[in-house]
Parts: structure tokens; sequence; C-alpha cells
């Protein structure tokens, strides 16, 4: 089981920017690929970004490509979430997820507690 504390989320405006960040501790975490989700109101859960703690494989999603920049650091065994060029529909809880490699993303084992997003127009 991985555990994971978010922290970073808050109020920007439109074009601005703010950085997630995940940190995960667990004996075996580097089975793992981290990824970052994000529920709006009345819309699905989407998966934003992920990346493998190993390879450090990365995928993002296309609705924020170009905008938005997952890494890790391995020392800190925290993940991140760069999201620039922000806007108002990026507004949703963003949350940390863990997944064992190759399972994909059906059912992550392991959810952070949640961050509120919202970008003001």
């Amino acid at each position: 089981q991985v555990q994971l504390v978010e922290s970073g989320g808050g109020l920007v405006q439109a074009g601005g920017s703010l950085r997630l960040s995940c940190a995960a501790s667990g004996r075996t975490i580097r089975s793992y690929a981290m990824g970052w989700f994000r529920r709006a109101p009345g819309k699905e859960r989407e998966r934003v970004a992920s990346i493998t703690w190993s390879a450090g494989i990365t995928y993002v999603a296309d609705s924020v490509k170009g905008r938005f920049t997952i890494s890790r650091d391995n020392v800190k065994n925290t993940v991140y979430l760069q999201m620039n060029s922000l806007r108002p529909e990026d507004t949703a809880v963003y949350y940390c997820a863990a997944a064992i490699t190759g399972t994909g993303w059906a059912s992550p084992g392991s959810w952070g507690q949640g961050t509120q997003v919202t970008v003001s127009s």
C-alpha cells in the first residue's frame, strides 16, 4: 500500500500557474506509477497525467498537453504537476493516485485526499 499526501492547490487567475505536489510513502513505491486525476462538477473523472517511478515514462492528456508537466523526485519520493497557462475549465479537485505499474488506471490502489484548484476568468 502506498500513502499519498497532496499539496499546492488554490485560487489563480486565468493564465497563471500552480504546482501540485504528491508525497508518497510505502515500502514498494518503486513498483508503482503515479497519476494525477481531476474531477470537475458534473464531469467525469479525468486522468490528467501519469509517470512511472522507475523509468519516468510519462503520459499527459490532450486537454492539458503543452500546459501541464508531470515530474518526479526520487530522493523526496514526490511527484509534481506543474500547471501553466491555466484556464477556467481546469477548475476541479485534483487527486494524486498510485497504481502498480502495468495494471492500468481503472482502479488505482491508492488515492490522495484531493486538492481544489480554482481558475478565475
